[in-house]
């Protein structure tokens, strides 16, 4: 039995495209390239998508031919069973090189802020140059196509060009963090074997420097298979016997212009990592290829980011959004990195970051949305937000409160593009686009090329009524493999072990009547309540918006005598005492926004709520706690931000279970 109280869908769009953003519109450009070659007419958005996933050879191409990637011999699909299918095989091309073509000199290719310094500019020139300067000394270190360089670092353009050096010789890219421990970086990057360790001296966050020399000695020692270390002085202080980067980047060019390496299609770009709270994290490979078509897709046609665009989203290399983001460079647009917090010295920081370097897409998270909006922010009325056309927001479901707070208090003409994918495709499944309207706590429309749908248990698929995110058909960026997975059973157990050749995301979803999708949290940490399936997202959003919350958890718990336990963790504000008051406040809440049976079994007040280092919450390593299981067991200290909460919540389990 499905909760349909759990869908609430507002009536009224908070942002309607005008005639003039649908013919400016990449995505309508596109429209009628695909039309004059297919000679069929798409006459909106949805008979666009309708064939982009029934023709998914048609529709590939035609992104292939309209972004002009040269030739593509050969078939497309060549086989479109997942998780084995396999995209252009007679296909080779480098990345880098759709970089390079977008080489310019009327505007920047980065901007660089660090936290409380001067906004800094590096011209293409410069960016490739010292990527082509990097790649040789690469080279020089003995990296060849298919080692691994990997980072730890912080959003720095310096990580940016490392990334390109690496990708354009054939190499494979992965990086951490640097707020990451030495072990949580190991868990990850030392699964790759490395050649080459790139890093800094140390980042700033919060007003204060971070020295990362220590950290860096132990995370060189527990990787036996370097060759070579290159260290950015990012601090001042440098790093003992490593390769400067000054130097790394000041080799002499062999040959005028950046050199690439062609690779296969599915030839490793990067690898990505899974949250890791139970065990290693598992290493996700992209392919050159795949990632390409599927960041065009996703920048221009979804995002319609292009040559004059300035593209900022907070994020760090940890999170596939630092990927995304440097997809900006493959439309020719500038791309902002930015070293330190979205929050200081003032909570709208990043509003100020955003007048400060005109950029024009902004993306944050739910939670920053959250935190502007209870410290009382305008940012439109405190920062000129003039360059300012559109907001991306992902990381978990974006309340309809927070959507209609960014139309009130940033730009009711700017639209809000909520948008859910993940790690796994480094992309997004669901999100914005410019021709379609923006609802208040709903995801405007699936992506081109992704054949979204929400199915039951049964494999039916569902409407208005919650249901599992399925993908039916193949997408570009599905991974190549999981890294150190020969067999291929640790990809088929993540994705295709409930409903067999179909990707399940593990979210649920609904899919509402006028086209667009409200995700309601991660299906296997779902509430199931005497047969009553509820998302705990519906319960965050209203909790949270309390000004006495400054974050909730709830957890669902099946009982050894058939009870069902449902406990709503809440961290109160700073200076709120959890009264009787505070209580009752938060249970009507619920009762009356979301719904009586969403109303917790218990609220108990906890010192902090612990989440991966990309942010989300523990649902299920928690709720894996509080029924009996050992910390050892659920959940790797290494993996979290705050390991010390672990044993508060294990506490918590003897007088309740």
């Amino acid at each position: 039995m499905i909760d349909t109280a759990a869908v609430s869908t507002e009536a009224t769009a908070q942002w309607i495209p005008s005639d003039t953003d649908i013919e400016r519109a990449r995505i309508t450009d596109f429209t009628r390239f695909a039309a004059d070659r297919t000679g069929t007419d798409f006459p909106d958005y949805q008979a666009l998508w309708r064939w982009s996933v029934e023709d998914l050879s048609g529709f590939w191409r035609a992104v292939w031919d309209y972004f002009d990637l040269g030739d593509a011999p050969g078939p497309v699909l060549a086989d479109a069973t997942m998780p084995s299918a396999h995209w252009f095989p007679d296909v080779t091309l480098n990345y880098v090189d759709q970089v390079v073509r977008q080489a310019r000199t009327d505007r920047p290719a980065i901007v660089s802020v660090r936290e409380g310094g001067p906004v800094e500019e590096i011209s293409w020139a410069d960016m490739l140059t010292r990527a082509d300067a990097f790649a040789r000394t690469l080279r020089s270190l003995g990296v060849r196509a298919g080692d691994r360089v990997v980072g730890y670092l912080p959003n720095i353009p310096e990580a940016v060009i490392a990334f390109l050096a690496t990708a354009s010789i054939g190499a494979v890219w992965s990086a951490c963090g640097q707020d990451y421990s030495p072990q949580a970086a190991l868990d990850r990057l030392g699964q790759l074997a490395p050649t080459v360790l790139v890093t800094a001296d140390g980042y700033r966050y919060g007003g204060k420097d971070h020295d990362r020399r220590a950290e860096i000695e132990a995370l060189r020692t527990g990787l036996p298979t370097l060759r070579g270390t290159v260290a950015v002085a990012r601090l001042g202080y440098g790093v003992p016997d490593t390769v400067e980067w000054d130097s790394a980047v000041a080799m002499a060019p062999a040959a005028p212009g950046m050199v690439t390496e062609p690779v296969a299609f599915a030839h490793p770009l990067w690898v990505l990592y899974s949250s890791g709270t139970t065990g290693k994290p598992k290493g996700i490979v992209h392919g050159h290829g795949g990632v390409l078509l599927e960041h065009l897709k996703a920048i221009a046609l979804q995002s319609d980011i292009g040559r004059d665009d300035t593209f900022f989203w907070y994020t760090s290399p940890s999170w596939m959004m630092w990927n995304f983001q440097v997809a900006g460079l493959l439309v020719g647009a500038t791309i902002v990195c930015y070293d330190g917090s979205p929050s200081a010295p003032h909570p709208d920081s990043l509003w100020e970051l955003a007048d400060q370097t005109r950029a024009t897409v902004v993306g944050t998270s739910p939670g920053y949305v959250l935190s502007c909006a209870k410290a009382g922010a305008v940012p439109r009325r405190d920062h000129d937000l003039s360059a300012l056309r559109l907001v991306g927001v992902t990381g978990s479901a974006l309340p309809s409160s927070s959507s209609l707070w960014l139309r009130d208090n940033v730009g009711d003409h700017i639209p809000v593009a909520s948008i859910s994918g993940g790690t796994d495709i480094v992309s997004a499944f669901i999100g914005g686009v410019r021709t379609v309207p923006v609802w208040p706590g709903e995801l405007s429309a699936p992506y081109l090329g992704v054949a979204l749908d929400a199915w039951d248990a049964d494999g039916r698929p569902v409407r208005g009524a919650v249901g599992e995110l399925v993908i039916t058909e193949p997408m570009p960026s599905m991974p190549v493999r999981f890294w150190n997975d020969p067999d291929g059973s640790r990809y088929r157990d993540a994705y295709f072990d409930m409903f067999p050749a179909v990707w399940r995301h593990g979210d649920w979803i609904t899919r509402t009547e006028h086209g667009s999708i409200v995700v309601h949290g991660r299906s296997d940490s779902t509430l199931n309540r005497h047969g009553i399936r509820m998302g705990s997202a519906d319960i965050y959003q209203t909790v949270e918006a309390l000004p006495e919350i400054a974050e909730a958890l709830v957890l669902g718990m099946e009982q050894p005598d058939g009870g069902y336990w449902m406990p709503l963790f809440v961290v109160l504000a700073d200076g709120v005492e959890f009264t009787d008051a505070v209580r009752e406040r938060i249970n009507t809440a619920i009762r009356h926004e979301v719904s009586p049976r969403h109303v917790p079994d218990e609220i108990i007040a906890a010192p902090g709520i612990p989440h991966t280092r990309t942010g989300k919450k523990l649902e299920v390593p928690l709720k894996k706690l509080l029924q009996g299981a050992d910390i050892s067991g659920v959940i790797s200290p290494a993996a979290i931000d705050a390991p010390e909460l672990l044993e508060w919540y294990a506490a918590i389990r003897p007088a309740q279970v």
